[in-house]
């Protein structure tokens, strides 16, 4: 059996580039050759190339298509035996998510771990709780720590895609000292990738969500806040300070609640999961009712017949449709995933959202033949995570 970390350490210029490029994309996701080269931005002559090469060194072989003629051009790559797991880490405020799988496994075929709490304990207390998931997901795949070849991280916070750390300005539970992936690469032995949350959710919904090639996708993570990924083909639209998308502090109220951000009325003072849980306590103070103190049990609550819950979230899909028809407005996406905590509670959140899109935003943005798409994550909840897989695996294409 092959070991995947040397395929990994092959320097990222020179002939070998491409062919180390490609397993990359096939560690990411078996592919047909076409949607290789749609995901490289490589030409189809340039990955037959590569493919031919990668099969007569024995590091790939071929499906069979599945149409009449039986030419196994129409099938997916996929690798042989390779030694290494790769992992996802995905740090919220209220939880830890990882998934680990072997590098020749499929997505769907990951090991999931995920407890509570996440960051709001710090970084300090919470990197053991993060090393003992992992070592927990790596063993349960038959393999060991040692055999850990790539990780990414994903955080809920802007991220520099130039320097790899916190934009300005650092908001809590943060620091601006925190150096979260250098920490956890010196833990690992490995270099550990990391990127925003609601950009890694975007990156894993386009690459796992669907069979079909979605060329413009929208993820959005609603939990303690809302942020944005946004992908425009293959790329991942970051900013020039990976500040791209922080609906969340698109201002809805002028003169509205102060925002952790400093400014004023921001979207995640009225959608947030803390605004959300103080209008449920605000509605029933003085009631000896069970009331929610996070926004899982107060989804919970209204699914379980709560009035008081479901109207906060029947507003806050309103608010965040709202929201939304601004995005579709300025991106035109064609699917628009909704993450996170937020998620959980499907219609109820879903309906109003949908009435209020559709009621701000350009109808040629929302009635495209039926091809615009509003819908919950397929990959919930561990969405980030995946997507933290797929940036650690990336990022050592230019390694």
């Amino acid at each position: 059996m092959g070991d995947a970390r040397a395929i990994l350490d092959l320097p990222s210029q020179g002939s070998d580039s491409k062919l180390k490029k490609m397993i990359i994309e096939i560690m990411v996701k078996p592919d047909r050759q076409a949607d290789l080269a749609r995901r490289t931005d490589l030409s189809a002559a340039s990955v037959s190339a590569a493919i031919k090469e990668l099969t007569n060194k024995g590091l790939v072989e071929t499906e069979k298509g599945s149409g009449s003629s039986g030419k196994s051009r129409g099938g997916k790559v996929q690798l042989r035996q390779l030694r290494g797991v790769v992992v996802g880490v995905d740090l919220g405020f209220n939880h830890i998510s990882v998934v680990a799988r072997p590098v020749t496994s499929s997505f769907d075929q990951v090991v999931q771990r995920r407890e509570t709490p996440g960051m709001n304990r710090g970084l300090r207390l919470l990197l053991p709780d993060v090393l003992n998931l992992i070592q927990d997901a790596v063993e349960e795949t038959g393999q060991k720590m040692t055999d850990v070849v790539t990780t990414g991280l994903a955080v809920p916070r802007m991220v520099d895609p130039l320097t790899g750390t916190f934009t300005p300005p650092v908001l809590a539970p943060w620091r601006a000292e925190d150096r979260p992936a250098q920490e956890l690469s010196a833990k690992l032995g490995v270099p550990v990738a990391m990127d925003n949350d609601a950009n890694l959710g975007a990156l894993a919904e386009q690459t796992y969500g669907s069979d079909e090639a979605i060329e413009h996708v929208a993820y959005v993570k609603a939990s303690t806040g809302v942020g944005v990924g946004i992908m425009i083909g293959s790329i991942l639209l970051r900013g020039q300070r990976g500040m791209a998308g922080e609906l969340g502090h698109l201002t809805i109220e002028p003169d509205g609640e102060m925002c952790l951000c400093g400014g004023r009325g921001c979207l995640d003072t009225i959608v947030g999961a803390e605004s959300l849980v103080a209008k449920a306590k605000q509605a029933q103070r003085g009631s000896s009712r069970d009331i929610p103190s996070t926004l899982s049990a107060l989804v919970h609550n209204a699914q379980n017949g709560d009035a008081v819950c479901g109207r906060i979230l029947n507003d806050a899909g309103r608010v965040l449709g709202f929201a939304l028809a601004q995005l579709c407005n300025l991106i035109n996406p064609r699917h628009i995933i909704l993450g996170g905590e937020l998620a959980e509670a499907g219609h109820l959140v879903l309906d109003t959202c949908r009435q209020e899109l559709t009621r701000y935003a350009l109808t040629g943005t929302v009635h495209q033949d039926g091809d615009f798409e509003l819908r919950t994550s397929a990959l919930s909840p561990f969405a980030e995570a995946q997507g933290a897989l797929i940036l650690g695996l990336q990022s050592r294409s230019s390694k």
